[in-house]
């Protein structure tokens, strides 16, 4: 039986900056948001504490909800590695007690090569994923999602 998998995401903006977690396959270079999996036991909230500390190297304080985006691997540009890939990722607004601290953490994921504050006023220039967010995109953070996406990549 194949399962779905929870996550959760961090989006974080500091100084007309969205921080991502920076990553490269044979596809090329794209970026995501920090965070991952939630681990069973876990919350939500420290599923993203967690995972942001092994991502970017500093803890993160959690906020408001955002939304909710499904990804089923098989729809989308990596369907032949994502075939049997469902991930159900839940997005929380975060600050950073210290935006200086941040670095690539311990466990970084496989296609991890750093972390980058990727400026809102050029975000259309960069592969972020989903890309529906480059569209919703403000200094001051989203404006427009709904709070359930859908399948979106």
């Amino acid at each position: 039986m194949r399962t779905i998998r929870t996550a959760a995401r961090a989006f974080i903006i500091h100084e007309e900056k969205l921080l991502t977690i920076k990553m490269r396959d044979h596809s090329g270079v794209f970026y995501i948001l920090p965070g991952g999996g939630q681990n069973h036991g876990e919350t939500l909230k420290e599923a993203l504490i967690r995972e942001c500390f092994e991502e970017i190297g500093t803890q993160v304080a959690v906020g408001e909800f955002l939304y909710v985006r499904e990804y089923i691997g098989r729809n989308h540009e990596f369907r032949v590695a994502h075939k049997a890939f469902h991930q159900v990722e839940h997005v929380f607004r975060c600050s950073l007690p210290d935006p200086d601290q941040v670095k690539p953490g311990s466990e970084l994921d496989k296609k991890q090569i750093g972390v980058e504050w990727l400026p809102i006023a050029n975000i259309q220039k960069h592969r972020l994923l989903p890309k529906v967010l480059k569209e919703k995109i403000t200094p001051q953070g989203v404006e427009g999602l709904i709070p359930y996406l859908g399948d979106v990549n």
